[in-house]
Order: C-alpha cells, then sequence, then structure tokens
C-alpha cells in the first residue's frame, strides 16, 4: 500500500497505517500456510470447530485453502456482523457459521458452544479437528459451568462478565475467571476432542500472545487455577453465587492442566500476532520516509494513563529532539483497560471503549502539542460496543472542542469517549474488519 504524505495529509497517513497493519493480520493472507493436510485413513474425517472476531473470515480463509474432494464440515460462532461477504460463485460453504453478542453472552453463543462440545462425539485418532481461535471467542463460547443439584445460569455469567469488563482487570485475569465458571473453556473442548488430532490455528489478539489466555484458551492446557479465579473475583469485589464460590474454594471447577493426556495429539499456530501487524505498519512508514519506532505490543494499563505516557514521549520528542528525532512515528498495541466510573446524578452514561479513551488521555496530556498527531484504533474494527474502531487526535482538538463547549475532563470523568470525537467528526470507522489482534496506536511527530 502506498501512504499519503504525512506532511500534507497526517490524518490519512496514520489512517493508512492502521489499514497496513489490519490486512497483515487478515485470515486470507496468513492461515494457508499453518493448514494440515487431510487426513488420509480410510473414512477419515476433518471436523472444524471455531469461535471469535475473525473466526468467520478464518472459517472461509480455510475454505478456499482445503481440498474440494477432501471431507471438511464444522461449526464456527462469530459476532454479530462479522461475517465477511462471500465472493460470488463461491461454491456452498461447507462449515457453518453462526453469530452471537460479544462483549457480554447471549443465548445463541450458550446454543453454539453447546452444540460444538457435542460434534466432536465419536471421532477416532484417525480423524483431524481444526479449530479456528481469535479474540472474541471466550464470549461468543459461553456455556456455563454445570454440576449435580445445580450450576450457573446464562444471566450469572453476563452480570459476572459485565462486571468484570467494568472492573479494570486485565485480559489475563478475566480469562482465569472466565476459564472456570465454563463448560468448554481452559482445555475443555480439546478434552472433548480426543482422541483425535487437534490442531489450533491462533490469531492474538492478548499481551504476551500466550494461547491459554486467547479466548480463553479452549483448546489448550489452563495453568491458572480455581483459587486464582476466586482471588480475582474477591480484588475487584464481583458477588458471585455462594454455590460456585464455594465449589472454586474447594478446586471443583478444575480446568485440565498441561500434563494430562488430552493434549498429547495437540499442536498449536500463532498464525497471526498484534507484533507482526505492527512490523508492517512501521516498514510501510520507513517506506513513506518516516522513522517508525514500536514501543511495546504488549501495553496494558489504564487506557487514559497509557495515552498521558504516549503524549510525554511525543512532546519530548516535538520540543527537544529526544529520544528519536522528528519526523517520526510511534506505534503500539497491546490491551489497556478502562475502569468505568459511575456517572455523577442526573449526567447519562458515557460511551466509547479502550481507544478512544486513551485518545481523550493523550488529548488532555499534549496541551495542544504542534506537530503530533495520533489515532488509536482496535484492529476489529469495533472499540467496545461502539460502531467506531477508535478516534483521532490533532493539535487543535482541545481547542475545537472548548468552542464547542465541551471539557475534555468531563468527557473523561464520565468515560465519554465516544461523545467527544463523535461532537468533533473524529471519530475512526471502519465498520468490522474480520480480524483482531487488538489495540493500534499511531502517534506521528512532525
Amino acid at each position: 500500500m502506498t501512504l499519503p504524505d504525512p506532511l500534507s495529509d497526517p490524518r490519512l497517513f496514520l489512517e493508512g497505517l492502521y489499514r497496513t497493519a489490519v490486512d497483515a493480520a487478515l485470515p486470507a493472507h496468513r492461515l494457508a500456510a499453518f493448514l494440515p493436510p487431510p487426513p488420509t485413513a480410510p473414512g477419515a474425517q476433518t471436523l472444524v470447530l471455531g469461535a471469535g472476531k475473525a473466526g468467520a473470515a478464518m472459517a472461509q480463509a480455510l475454505e478456499a485453502a482445503w481440498p474440494r474432494e477432501a471431507p471438511l464440515s464444522g461449526l464456527v460462532v462469530t459476532r454479530y456482523g462479522h461475517v465477511p461477504p462471500r465472493p460470488l460463485h463461491a461454491p456452498a460453504p461447507r462449515i457453518e457459521i453462526v453469530e452471537a453478542a460479544h462483549p457480554v453472552p447471549d443465548a445463541a453463543g450458550e446454543q453454539a458452544a453447546r452444540r460444538m462440545l457435542t460434534l466432536p462425539r465419536g471421532v477416532t485418532e484417525q480423524d483431524l479437528v481444526i479449530c479456528l481461535i481469535s479474540g472474541g471467542g471466550s464470549a461468543l463460547l459461553s456455556l456455563p459451568a454445570q454440576w449435580e443439584g445445580g450450576g450457573l445460569t446464562l444471566a450469572d455469567k453476563q452480570r459476572i462478565n459485565r462486571a468484570l469488563l467494568e472492573s479494570g482487570a486485565t485480559i489475563g485475569e478475566m480469562n482465569c475467571v472466565r476459564k472456570h465458571l465454563s463448560a468448554i473453556k481452559g482445555g475443555r473442548l480439546a478434552a472433548a476432542c480426543a482422541p483425535a488430532r487437534v490442531v489450533t490455528l491462533l490469531i492474538s489478539d492478548v499481551p504476551g500472545d500466550d494461547p491459554s489466555v486467547i479466548a480463553s484458551g479452549p483448546t489448550v492446557p489452563d495453568p491458572t487455577t480455581c483459587a486464582q479465579a476466586l482471588e480475582v473475583l474477591r480484588r475487584y469485589a464481583i458477588a458471585v453465587p455462594d454455590a460456585l464460590a464455594q465449589r472454586l474454594q474447594a478446586g471443583l471447577l478444575e480446568t485440565p492442566k498441561p500434563d494430562s493426556p488430552v493434549f498429547a495429539s495437540n499442536t498449536v499456530h500463532l498464525m497471526a500476532t498484534p507484533r507482526q501487524s505492527l512490523e508492517a505498519a512501521a516498514q510501510a512508514a520507513r517506506t513513506a520516509g518516516i522513522a517508525a519506532h514500536i514501543l511495546s505490543d504488549e501495553m496494558e494499563g489504564e487506557s487514559r494513563e497509557v495515552g498521558k505516557v504516549h503524549a510525554a514521549l511525543a512532546r519530548a520528542i516535538a520540543q527537544h529532539g529526544q529520544p528519536f528525532t522528528k519526523p517520526c512515528v510511534l506505534l503500539s498495541g497491546g490491551e489497556t483497560t478502562v475502569t468505568v466510573r459511575p456517572p455523577a446524578p442526573g449526567v447519562p452514561r458515557g460511551r466509547g471503549g479502550r481507544a478512544g479513551e486513551f485518545c481523550l488521555g493523550l488529548a488532555q496530556a499534549l496541551q495542544g502539542q504542534a506537530g503530533v498527531f495520533g489515532l488509536a484504533a482496535d484492529t476489529d474494527g469495533i472499540d467496545g460496543v461502539e460502531d467506531n474502531a477508535g478516534a483521532w487526535v490533532a493539535p487543535n482538538t482541545l481547542e475545537r472542542a472548548r468552542a464547542l463547549g465541551m471539557k475534555v475532563e468531563s468527557y473523561l470523568d464520565r468515560n465519554d469517549a465516544y461523545g467527544y470525537f463523535a461532537a468533533l467528526g473524529d471519530l475512526h470507522v471502519t465498520g468490522p474488519t474480520f480480524t483482531n489482534v487488538n489495540d493500534f496506536r499511531a502517534i506521528l511527530v512532525i
């Protein structure tokens, strides 16, 4: 991709970097190289199971690369609206795709998870199961844990999941809890697929690319424990049914561990990662004549605070030429968090996600610094639950907002990044991208 001139059109330049990063993680460009050959034993089947925001695109890429004469069937669940249009004249699909809710699960996701556990029944060592897993799969595969005489309900899972999302917990902490409250996550889907050979293809959306964290690791061993899940719930003061707390305390909802024989025939491949996407964007910037510096692909913390750190670095470059010389672009990824604060009485609840809140913190700390422009967006095209991927920050962001009577501090107080940037016409709207390598941030200093 040829990028616009960053000096004459910084916004289009940054949007071009975002598109480059997304393109590098598209299943159509990544998946075929990781596919195993079809099984050759007479009567052997290949079953495809999957979940995540990129699930439908991964399934389509697999079908395009799989020999038409080789048996293939399966079920994949993705987020509502995240099914790419099929090419004209494409053969009839062999993998069923269903849609469900994210980030708070719904009945469609529960039904899909229940069906997914039944499909491998009767598989043998001669059969192959290909699991397509990407970020978002944890909410999309919501099958509440059950026990003799009771169990969790979908309403329980929805309430706990919503509380986790608003608590400021890290993705690792959230997924530790989710695994131990689930009948399918934390390696339990792999257990259902034994003794077949299982090949898991992953698109990573988590800092560190840990397969056990991506979508709560339905097909990989879980090193976390019931005790750790209970500690997370207590740390963030999230109430759970007494029966659940008692079972976590007693270790009765434990997940399959790395030494479990159910993983004996399993292999895992990371087919796309945040680092690869940042490297692609960095190379595109350098080709355009702009020095590019990748700060990290594993940044975590409160979104607004991460925005302030980026602003401090950008101001140092703009004012002092340190630690980098300008013009340059700073790139980072990872998964920040937003601790949702209750609005003041009579004040409507704010809207927005991690990327927008990062941009609020960035704009506030930049203080209108000349020559600094920023874009933060989620690579799946959806910032939280809104219709934008992220937002754009320019040297005149605060000035234009003040002219409209808007104070950035009040929008931060009520977590209303969407309202702030929508009023300025500075939302970054892409629609679903059909992949997900999490946060993308680019700060241009010219």
